[in-house]
């Protein structure tokens, strides 16, 4: 079954998997767009999320900034914080630090050159430090703490040499390393590629990579193609899960688990984007569901209540 087989399908069936759907307001950026953020998460007992701030009209000009939790699905901006000129912030617990990563875009002459992802480390939100770079023109990559103390680095190459050798528009690429120390732009481009992920002309990445008592790894991630329409096309993005067999590389469990219809209406950034949601990750509920969260059209953050996705609980 094709993609927008599967998608079909899950959009008639949704009904019966999605118990909530709201829209993430956000306070103190007045003017701005906040979209495309980090799982919330918890420091020093207070709620946070990093949020990707931009104006409507503009593009490639986005920050990404701290806003704390002050109500349900309603975040006010941390005063006299940090912030860093990245996009699609994204953040990962690894040996007792907070890892923050984004895409950093560099310009030329007014227009885009490249863009790479950054990546801060700290135990304090308010002193992060810089300490690497990934590889040229390489976004969504993420890290997981295993079982036996090591990394866990997914990568995602998106080029042409990707696309003639593998078919699909982008891989995700998986690599293990012992300390923060060794997470360099080669370790990342030279990931091995997970078969079986995407087909012919799709892309996609891995936005949240969870430990699971398995032994496998639960990805959340979105899966993405081109649509096209009488005036144009939909750059389509889905939210999806699977489950990674580091040992084996094996992929199993791969399933749509939110698109854009599965969250309220609102606008998009440009006419493309309407069925565009860019997956954050999820957070597990007291009632066994997760709440999972998304960007919506480039424009917005929202949240829809699903069932646990994975096969196994998460490790603890």
């Amino acid at each position: 079954m094709s993609i927008q087989e599967q998608k079909a399908l899950f959009e008639q069936q949704k009904s019966q998997k999605i118990y909530e759907s709201v829209v993430l307001t956000f306070h103190g950026v007045e003017g701005f767009d906040v979209y495309n953020c980090s799982v919330p998460f918890v420091w020093q007992g207070k709620e946070y999320m990093y949020g990707r701030v931009e104006k409507r009209a503009e593009w490639a000009r986005s920050w990404v900034r701290l806003f704390e939790k002050t109500g349900q699905d309603d975040y006010t901006l941390v005063p006299n914080h940090m912030i860093y000129q990245l996009e699609d912030p994204f953040v990962s617990a690894i040996h007792g630090e907070l890892v923050l990563g984004g895409t950093h875009v560099r310009k030329r002459g007014g227009k885009i050159d490249t863009f790479y992802g950054y990546f801060y480390r700290g135990t304090d939100i308010n002193d992060m430090n810089y300490f690497t770079t990934g590889p040229d023109e390489m976004k969504d990559i993420r890290l997981v703490e295993l079982a036996d103390g090591k990394i866990g680095v997914f990568s995602r190459p998106r080029n042409k040499g990707i696309e003639a050798k593998y078919g699909s528009a982008a891989m995700i690429g998986f690599a293990v390393i012992d300390t923060l120390e060794q997470l360099t732009d080669d370790v990342i481009f030279y990931a091995k590629p997970i078969d079986g992920i995407f087909d012919k002309g799709e892309w996609g990445g891995c936005n949240q990579p969870i430990l699971l008592q398995n032994g496998n790894i639960g990805i959340i991630g979105h899966q993405s193609f081109q649509q096209n329409i009488p005036d144009g096309y939909l750059s389509v993005y889905l939210n999806t899960a699977f489950e990674f067999n580091p040992a084996t590389f094996a992929v199993t469990h791969n399933r749509i688990i939110g698109t854009r219809s599965c969250y309220p209406a609102g606008p998009a950034k440009l006419p493309s984007l309407t069925d565009c949601t860019f997956t954050s990750g999820i957070a597990l509920r007291p009632d066994g569901k997760a709440d999972l969260y998304s960007g919506m059209g480039d424009v917005q953050e929202g949240r829809i209540v699903i069932n646990y996705p994975f096969s196994s609980p998460i490790a603890r």
